[in-house]
């Protein structure tokens, strides 16, 4: 007779001391493959330190490199791109390899929809279930040209147009990497290139597209909507980036130092961009203890370092409006929520359900299985 040689679940889990000192967590990732492609888009060399080397953001690598750029990783930890302008990016001898990468496929797709070459984007099982459909939507009415899997997965290929057709976007649905799609098309667009964002989603596109030279400018319309516009044919100028902390990374940290008795913890150089930093607002309404000390301003994003101490939660209502500043850190809400006093609800996550995974059946399951 054979027995399962699976360990058994744990129901309990007991913290062996409380978490102190000071840390730092990689960097952020949004901002490492933006780094990546703005470079590439510039004439002359760009340095990029603490950029994130994980899988997604190595995808992003690579495929620059596939249409020209040179990219060298340094002895010192630094990168180094030597850009090729916009509009010089080269044909793709092969297909470009997206991995699990989202953030890689959407924005690549607007980076290459303006210029007059044709790429297929392939990726993992994952990824290849994901739809694309928001961002081939507005990239077609540009002038580029898709054909693949019904339904809009990979493996899809692009044929881009150029010149392009500049294009006043609406946003249906709150997404940064719809936005960051067509103000990417709009640098080889000639004209002015428009989105609509009437619920904010994050915004390192702009910042950083500003801080490579581009002409955009935002406003605020009289419903309350960003409209940002993006004059094309631009021609940016190599930077020296410093990539801040990743505040998705360092949520688990903050939680863990709320949850454990006696905590005491710093984690330095956390990117705080106001989009992005939804959790941390969310924490503190809960009753978390989170300073924030030696805020500064790096490369145009808001930095600083949290201190955080073992607070005792109690659930809320979180407001809907504060979902797209924390799409990413809702799972581990919920580990504080299960942890908390009372009840805690939230609503609009409905992106969450089509990331790589079912992000909220998955957290239900481990929840439940841990007791929650």
């Amino acid at each position: 007779m054979s027995h399962s040689s699976s360990p058994a679940i744990p129901r309990q889990f007991i913290a062996t001391g409380p978490l102190t000192g000071r840390i730092r967590v990689p960097g952020d990732k949004s901002i490492s493959h933006r780094s990546l492609m703005l470079s590439a888009l510039a004439v002359g060399e760009s340095r990029v330190t603490g950029l994130l080397e994980g899988e997604d953001v190595l995808a992003t690598a690579a495929a620059m490199r596939a249409m020209g750029a040179d990219i060298e990783r340094q002895a010192d930890g630094s990168w180094t791109i030597h850009g090729v302008g916009v509009g010089g990016l080269m044909q793709p001898r092969t297909a470009l390899d997206m991995g699990n990468s989202g953030t890689s496929t959407r924005l690549l797709m607007g980076l290459l929809a303006s210029h007059p070459l044709t790429a297929t984007f392939i990726g993992d099982a994952s990824l290849s279930r994901r739809p694309m459909g928001r961002v081939i939507e507005p990239l077609s009415r540009m002038g580029a040209d898709f054909t693949g899997a019904p339904g809009g997965t990979l493996p899809l290929t692009m044929r881009g147009l150029a010149p392009a057709v500049p294009i006043e976007y609406r946003l249906p649905v709150a997404s940064a990497q719809v936005k960051s799609a067509v103000l990417l098309a709009g640098l080889n667009t000639p004209g002015t290139t428009t989105v609509i964002e009437p619920v904010p989603t994050r915004d390192h596109s702009e910042r950083m597209l500003r801080g490579f030279g581009a002409e955009l400018t935002v406003e605020i319309d009289k419903d309350g909507a960003r409209v940002i516009r993006l004059t094309g044919d631009a021609e940016l100028r190599p930077q020296t980036i410093v990539v801040p902390g990743d505040p998705s990374s360092a949520a688990f940290f903050v939680v863990a130092a709320l949850l454990v008795p006696r905590s005491d913890l710093v984690i330095e150089n956390v990117g705080l961009n106001p989009t992005r930093a939804g959790l941390f607002e969310v924490l503190r309404q809960m009753g978390g203890r989170i300073e924030e000390m030696n805020a500064r301003d790096v490369g145009g994003e808001p930095v600083a370092d949290l201190r955080v101490r073992h607070s005792v939660l109690t659930g809320i209502d979180v407001d809907p409006a504060i979902a797209p500043s924390m799409i990413d850190e809702f799972p581990v809400l919920f580990v504080a929520a299960a942890l908390a006093r009372g009840r805690t609800v939230t609503r609009g996550l409905d992106e969450l359900r089509v990331k790589e995974s079912d992000r909220i059946a998955a957290m239900h399951a481990a929840l439940s299985l841990a007791g929650a």
